[in-house]
C-alpha cells in the first residue's frame, strides 16, 4: 500500500509523544513493506528532514513552518470564531498548498492523519483515499480535567475558564472529525470508551502508544544515592506543568520530611515561566532540553507520575518501566496501561499517600528492584513496537479490503 502520514511535527527525533508515536507506527509500516509518504510540519529548531532517518525511511517529506499565532489572534478567536482552539493552531496555509500539490502528483491507498490538531486537514483530504483519525487523546476530555483541577486554585481561574470554553467547543469538533474519518484509533480502551461515548456506533481499535524496550536498560547506577526522583516530559505542556508544581510544591516536603536532602528532577524541554519559581530551590533542577532521556531515569530511585489531568497514555511511564524503574503514578498517570498496582507500579492520588509510597520505596531497594523488572518484563510483552504494529497493519488491511485495495 501507499500510506499518506500527517503529522504535527517532523517525528525526529523521537522524544515525545506525537513524534514517538508516529516514528514507531511509520517505522513498523515501512518494514511491514508498505510505502510511506509524510507530510508534516516542521517546528523551530527542528533538523532538515534529509538530515535524520526519516528521508530513508519514507518515499518523500514534505513540511511547512509550523504556523505561529499571536495572543491577540488567539483571544480574537476564542471571543469571536466559536472554534475550539485546536481546530486552528495548526491551520496553515502553505502546508495546504504543499498537500494540495502532494495530493495532485499522488495517488494514496490510506491516509493516516496523526492527533487532533492535524484532523484540520480532513476535509481536505477526504474523498483522496480511506482516511484514518489517530486520536492521540480523547481532548475534550482532557480540557474536562484541567478545567476540575484549575477551578480549584484561584490563581487558576483565567486558565480554567478558557478549558471550560474549549472543553464545549471540543466536544463538537472531535465529534465532526471521528464521524467524517473512515476508521478511528485510539491509543487505550479507556480512550476508545471515551471516544464511543462522544459518538455512538463508531468503530474504534485500540492501537497503543509504544516504545522500542531494547533501547533501554535496566542500569548498575540505576540507584544514584538512594534520593533521586524523577518526572520527565515536555514542559510546556499544561498536564506535566501542574504534576511538576504539585509535586515540587505539594508531596516532596512530606517526602522530606521522613528523607531528607530528597532531591527531584524535572527532565524536559522549554519549561513553562510557572516553573521559574521552583529555580531557586536547592532540592529541584529543572534540566530544560536533554539529549537523552535515558540517564536521567536510570539515575532515578524512583521515577513519579503526579498527573492529575490529560488523556492517553503516557509515553513517560512506559519509559521508565522499560528503564526498570519503580513508578509511583498517579491514577490518571497509569491509566489505559492496564499495569498492577504493586506489582509494576505503585498508584497513590492524595498528596500523602503519594509521599508515603515514595518514602516505602526508598527505603525497599529489594522491592524496587522486584517491581522494576516485572515493569519492564509488562512493556515488552504489550508496549514493545513490534507487539503493536500488527494491530495496525490489520486496520490497513481491512479498510484497503474495503475499499477493493487488493
Amino acid at each position: 500500500m501507499k500510506i499518506l502520514f500527517l503529522t504535527p511535527q517532523l517525528p525526529y527525533p523521537p522524544q515525545q509523544g506525537a513524534a514517538l508515536r508516529s516514528f514507531g507506527l511509520i517505522r513498523g509500516v515501512v518494514e511491514a513493506g508498505h510505502e510511506v509518504w509524510l507530510a508534516c510540519l516542521l517546528e523551530p529548531g527542528q533538523p532538515d528532514p534529509d538530515d535524520t532517518p526519516m528521508s530513508d525511511i519514507c518515499r518523500q517529506v514534505i513540511t511547512a513552518p509550523v504556523p505561529t499565532r499571536s495572543m491577540g489572534r488567539r483571544l480574537r478567536d476564542l471571543l469571536l470564531s466559536g472554534r475550539a482552539d485546536m481546530a486552528s493552531r495548526l491551520r496553515s496555509e502553505r502546508f495546504a498548498l504543499a498537500l494540495e500539490s502532494l495530493l495532485a502528483g499522488q495517488h494514496f491507498d490510506l491516509i493516516h492523519i496523526v492527533g487532533l490538531e492535524m484532523a484540520v486537514y480532513l476535509p481536505q483530504v477526504a474523498g483522496e483515499a480511506p482516511v484514518i483519525y489517530d486520536s492521540l487523546n480523547a481532548e475534550y476530555v482532557l480540557q474536562r480535567r484541567v478545567f476540575a483541577t484549575d477551578v480549584r486554585d484561584p490563581r487558576r481561574w483565567i486558565g480554567a475558564l478558557y478549558s471550560l470554553i474549549q472543553w464545549r467547543r471540543l466536544v463538537k469538533f472531535e465529534r465532526g472529525i471521528c464521524l467524517a474519518a473512515d476508521h478511528v484509533l485510539a491509543v487505550s480502551e479507556a480512550d476508545a470508551g471515551l471516544l464511543r461515548r462522544l459518538v455512538g456506533g463508531i468503530r474504534v481499535t485500540v492501537v497503543p502508544n509504544g516504545i522500542y524496550v531494547d533501547s533501554y536498560q535496566i542500569s548498575a547506577e540505576s540507584a544514584g544515592d538512594g534520593k533521586t526522583l524523577v518526572f520527565t516530559g515536555k514542559m510546556d505542556y499544561r498536564p506535566n506543568v501542574d504534576a511538576a508544581l504539585w509535586m515540587a510544591e505539594a508531596i516532596l516536603p512530606k517526602i522530606q520530611a521522613s528523607e531528607p536532602n530528597v532531591r527531584l528532577f524535572i527532565v524536559g524541554q522549554r519549561p513553562h515561566p510557572r516553573l521559574d519559581r521552583l529555580r531557586g530551590r536547592g532540592d529541584v533542577v529543572i534540566t530544560g532540553w536533554v539529549e537523552d532521556i535515558r540517564p536521567y531515569l536510570y539515575r532515578a530511585t524512583v521515577y513519579v507520575a503526579p498527573l492529575r489531568m490529560g488523556s492517553g497514555t503516557r509515553f513517560k511511564v512506559l519509559e521508565a518501566m522499560a528503564a526498570g524503574r519503580a513508578v509511583v503514578s498517579t491514577t490518571l498517570g497509569a491509566e489505559g496501561i492496564g499495569a498492577t498496582d504493586g506489582h509494576h507500579l505503585v498508584i497513590a492520588d492524595a498528596e500523602g499517600d503519594f509521599a508515603d509510597a515514595v518514602v516505602n520505596l526508598m527505603r525497599d531497594p529489594e522491592r524496587r528492584r522486584q517491581i522494576g523488572l516485572s515493569a519492564r518484563e509488562f512493556v515488552r510483552q504489550r508496549y514493545d513496537w513490534s507487539a503493536i504494529v500488527p494491530g495496525l497493519l490489520d486496520v490497513y488491511r481491512h479498510l484497503g479490503e474495503r475499499s477493493g485495495i487488493g
